[in-house]
């Protein structure tokens, strides 16, 4: 239940139930006291008739000396009070000190033979009149007091224990709402920001165990996504410091040696006063290549800490396919053709693409640098445009034919195969990353180990994505995957 919802049950149910309780408490008193009332009534009721037996003497109710009246006196008591009146209304008798003197006082006739024969019950009285009868007519009247005190007492220990009854209810409630609001309320809130300083702090969590279906758990449920997003980006971050730290170490490596090779042909040239023409056209030649290593590295690091610390999209222009590919593709026959190698150009693609045309121009620039470099004299490449309705070219390796069938499930692939010492199984995921090589590539001058890292960023900011595929035996082939346009 949601913590407003709950709010409002509980407010309500607070407010209702000292209503019940006071409710069930008169009740429960009004029964007690029907009870009471009733056994008083019997127990007055046998009094009044052993005391009615001693008054009905006509002979008292005649004006007489007071010794006359003791065995009436001796009936009375502090609870217990008679009085007789004559016929006429004089009082003959009064335990009463209000009534005054006997025999001097009178009252109304009319209220001494008011409710006659009839118990009268007041909150602190019985009363009683009955009439005297002597001779066939009526001597006198007395009247009988019997005082509640039992039921006096029994009430305020009734009220008593019906004030205490209600204030251990209040507390009760109490108790129990401030645990209700301690176990809704107080201890998720506590458990929450005893969890977030100790993540401020660096320390280690509990397990999450707390799990309810309201605000505060809906709070905890984003308390513990927010922290595992925050240990996500930490991670990525301490994987980009990491990675930081080795792009520099890895980058320091390989200019020291080009440093050093240009150093030392650059003295030579300023020093050696006997080296040839030729020499010196070879020296010179040597330090432009390793310059242009040098600029193409520094130039391939730009480009990665670019493309590393911005998160846009490229922006995507509309191309037509096959004009665009022709344009694409061609360029390499001269760079293959100075190393003897042979260049199989195929292309199949009649849609529009939505792309960045300068990056892929650089992407495919990576990797047919990086096919030519590993092939060797002699050897083949293979390099191709082929839209999603068109088979696949036959020279795709067996091995690895259906796999690429099925990754270029809905789009255009780019592919360059190429002939050659193929890449192990075991470095393959590693190809991707800044600055690996494979084994024997390092050093060699004509490659900055950033190449692949930074076509597999351009593709994905292009909405596409690039795959390798290697065999020992053949050779390798990546590819990259556009997505296609309209026909």
């Amino acid at each position: 239940m949601k913590i407003k919802q709950w709010l409002m049950v509980s407010f309500f149910i607070v407010m209702l139930l000292p209503v019940v309780a006071l409710y069930i408490l008169y009740v429960s008193l009004s029964n007690l006291d029907e009870k009471q009332a009733f056994v008083e009534y019997v127990e007055m009721t046998h009094k009044m008739e052993e005391i009615e037996t001693h008054l009905l003497n006509p002979d008292l109710y005649q004006l007489q000396p007071k010794e006359k009246f003791e065995s009436v006196q001796a009936l009375t008591n502090e609870s217990i009070k008679i009085t007789l009146y004559r016929s006429d209304g004089v009082v003959v008798f009064s335990s009463l000190p209000s009534v005054g003197s006997y025999g001097f006082s009178t009252i109304n006739i009319e209220q001494v033979y008011r409710n006659l024969n009839d118990l009268q019950k007041n909150s602190r009285t019985y009363t009683l009149k009955k009439p005297v009868v002597g001779d066939g007519d009526v001597v006198g009247v007395f009247e009988i007091s019997i005082a509640r005190e039992d039921w006096i007492e029994g009430v305020t220990n009734r009220y008593i224990l019906f004030g205490v009854s209600f204030s251990i209810f209040i507390i009760l409630l109490y108790i129990i709402v401030v645990i209700l609001l301690n176990r809704k309320l107080n201890r998720p809130l506590s458990y929450l920001q005893a969890q977030m300083t100790a993540f401020a702090n660096g320390e280690k969590l509990s397990n999450q165990t707390r799990e309810s279906n309201n605000e505060i758990g809906d709070l905890i449920k984003h308390f513990w996504k927010m922290k595992s997003q925050i240990e996500q980006t930490q991670e990525a971050l301490a994987v980009q410091q990491k990675e930081k730290e080795f792009i520099v170490a890895s980058l320091s490596h390989d200019l020291k040696t080009p440093l050093t090779v240009i150093r030392a042909y650059t003295e030579a040239l300023q020093n050696d006063e006997t080296l040839a023409e030729q020499e010196r056209l070879e020296y010179k030649e040597i330090l432009f290549e390793k310059l242009e290593y040098m600029k193409r590295m520094l130039d391939d690091l730009t480009m990665y800490t670019a493309l590393q610390s911005s998160k846009q999209r490229a922006a995507l222009v509309e191309v037509d396919g096959e004009e665009y590919f022709d344009m694409l593709l061609s360029g390499y026959d001269e760079p293959c053709n100075q190393r003897d190698i042979s260049l199989v150009v195929t292309q199949s693609v009649k849609e529009t693409y939505e792309l960045d045309p300068k990056q892929l121009v650089r992407v495919v620039d990576n990797i047919m640098g990086n096919a030519i470099r590993h092939t060797k004299k002699g050897n083949q490449i293979w390099l191709a445009a082929i839209s999603s309705d068109v088979k696949l070219p036959d020279w795709v390796f067996k091995e690895f034919y259906d796999d690429v069938e099925v990754w270029r499930k809905n789009g255009t692939v780019i592919l360059i195969q190429n002939e050659g010492k193929g890449i192990p199984k075991e470095q393959l995921e590693k190809v991707f990353q800044p600055f690996y090589q494979a084994e024997g590539a390092r050093n060699n001058g004509g490659s900055s180990g950033l190449g692949l890292s930074i076509s597999k960023m351009l593709m994905e900011q292009q909405n596409g994505k690039i795959g390798i595929w290697s065999t020992e035996k053949e050779g390798t082939l990546l590819a990259c995957w556009i997505k296609e346009g309209r026909k």
